[in-house]
């Protein structure tokens, strides 16, 4: 796949723009709207929830806590979004392209995640910011992220690769995933720390996969340490199974997709 993807570099490099193109057509601004939006929202979390709500975390007198914790969840949590909800529509949205011209079917995903990491540096780059002008620079700790980043970019692939694929071939498949993907949010503590769940509710929050890779990104952020490693073992695993079965379910029927779309 990634001689696939060096023979094709061009169109690989052509489907990464086209998506910035499109979002951006007929915008004065362009893609600075794709920062600008991002900034927005932060600056609601970190400013107005602590200077207008006074929302702070348990046990924690620091203004910016909150909304420091809730943005390191969310823009997270966005990224891994965009990775599973774009993949499930990845070959439908392309299905013109794919009856048309050939080209490796792989060239689609590795564009999916281009895309999304370039969609998640700019926004990080903003948050980066603003923990800088507040004084919150994690240090050598933020180096923490790489691991927590691979395991979310695996699996939100891996899923979105898997549901896409299934998608074409049912479509009730991705009505499903966006109804599983909702519990999936407020199960993840992400505008709620786990402190405030009731106890008996807690061992239901741990079969959550996403738990200690969000909870990573919030020790970073929040404390300046690094993730609990060994909390990361049953998410990076997972991921990769997942990532197998995806693989799998891919080269097996990509010969079928085009007759299917």
């Amino acid at each position: 796949m990634l001689r696939d993807l060096w023979n094709h570099r061009s169109l690989f490099k052509t489907l990464v723009q086209r998506d910035f193109q499109l979002r951006s057509a007929r915008a004065v601004w362009g893609t600075l709207w794709l920062v600008v939006q991002p900034a927005v929202q932060i600056f609601i979390f970190t400013v107005v929830f602590a200077q207008v709500l006074r929302a702070k975390l348990p046990g924690s007198e620091d203004p910016l806590g909150y909304g420091l914790y809730v943005c390191s969840g969310l823009i997270t949590w966005a990224f891994f979004a965009e990775l599973v909800t774009r993949g499930q529509t990845l070959f439908l949205d392309n299905a013109y392209m794919l009856k048309a011209v050939r080209f490796p079917r792989s060239l689609l995903p590795f564009s999916l995640v281009t895309i999304a990491a370039l969609n998640f540096a700019l926004i990080a780059g903003v948050f980066l910011i603003v923990l800088g002008l507040t004084d919150r620079w994690p240090g050598a700790s933020l180096l923490g992220v790489l691991p927590l980043l691979g395991v979310q970019s695996l699996m939100g692939i891996a899923l979105g690769v898997l549901v896409g694929t299934a998608q074409v071939f049912f479509r009730d498949v991705g009505y499903a995933v966006q109804v599983l993907f909702q519990f999936w949010f407020w199960l993840t503590p992400i505008v709620y720390p786990v402190s405030i769940v009731p106890e008996q509710f807690r061992p239901l929050l741990a079969w959550n996969p996403m738990l200690p890779v969000v909870q990573g990104y919030q020790r970073v952020v929040l404390e300046g340490a690094w993730p609990q490693w060994d909390a990361l073992w049953a998410p990076a695993l997972l991921a990769l199974g997942v990532g197998l079965a995806s693989w799998v379910v891919f080269r097996r029927l990509a010969p079928d997709l085009v007759d299917e779309l």
